[in-house]
């Protein structure tokens, strides 16, 4: 708002927007990108794995990632669920129901050892099957079809990686896809991204959802500071990794 005399005022929402454009430019986001998503109002927690993860642990470092390097983080998460074998309710949104179709197999052998398997894209419906994972139709203006997500909740072994696609130019490669991306291993934030999963599921089965959420009702405590350090070597080398990979594509 401009005053009588010529000065601005900015109330709390807009100093809300300005402090999150910084934090995002921090995170190596361009600043038209970072201001897309900052006065983006339909990324809620209630809805978004990303901004659940966010706001359940705000020490958490975001980094943004290549489509392949982000791709090798969620295999390494979905290895370590079927070496733990712990029976894990598991989680995957996929923003397009062409990109589930190309991992659908290895998510059948992930569902085949689970407790509870569930995917998220713009499927023209949604289906159910004991066999299979649970397919979950996203409405179209789901802030989650922006979201490339992967949650694994299980006694003993929790871990979520979330990231949301930056917007790009038309024609852009594949290859070249980036997202600002979180991950964590504590047990209280990937539950908060289950939570998150739940309410979506919900809103086509009300009594699966309920169900997942009672096989989740036990609490879960917060994580040591050794695993809270290992989280974040682990974010600093997948950088450097993906750094280096890309100067030595450069060179050649």
């Amino acid at each position: 708002m401009r005053l009588d005399a010529g000065h601005r005022r900015y109330d709390g929402q807009h100093v809300d927007q300005v402090t999150e454009v910084a934090r995002l430019r921090r995170s190596g986001l361009p600043l038209h990108a970072a201001i897309s998503q900052a006065t983006s109002v339909s990324i809620r927690p209630a809805t978004s794995f990303f901004a659940a993860l966010r706001s359940a642990d705000h020490g958490l470092r975001s980094c943004v990632l290549g489509k392949r390097a982000l791709g090798a983080v969620t295999a390494a998460i979905e290895d370590e669920c079927l070496a733990q074998a712990r029976r894990p309710v598991l989680m995957g949104a996929f923003q397009h129901a062409q990109y589930y179709r190309q991992s659908e197999s290895r998510w059948s052998e992930l569902n085949r050892t689970s407790e509870s398997t569930v995917v998220f894209a713009d499927f023209e419906h949604s289906q159910d099957s004991i066999a299979q994972p649970r397919e979950v139709a996203l409405p179209a203006d789901s802030p989650v079809l922006r979201e490339w997500v992967l949650v694994c909740d299980a006694p003993g072994f929790s871990a979520c990686v979330a990231g949301w696609e930056l917007p790009a130019p038309p024609g852009t490669a594949e290859r070249d896809r980036r997202f600002e991306t979180l991950w964590t291993l504590d047990p209280g934030s990937v539950r908060a991204a289950s939570a998150v999963g739940i309410a979506l599921l919900r809103a086509t089965d009300p009594e699966y959802a309920d169900g997942l959420e009672a096989s989740l009702s036990e609490s879960v405590g917060a994580a040591s500071p050794d695993l809270q350090r290992a989280t974040s070597l682990f974010a600093r080398f997948v950088e450097y990794s993906q750094d280096a990979a890309g100067r030595q594509e450069l060179a050649s």
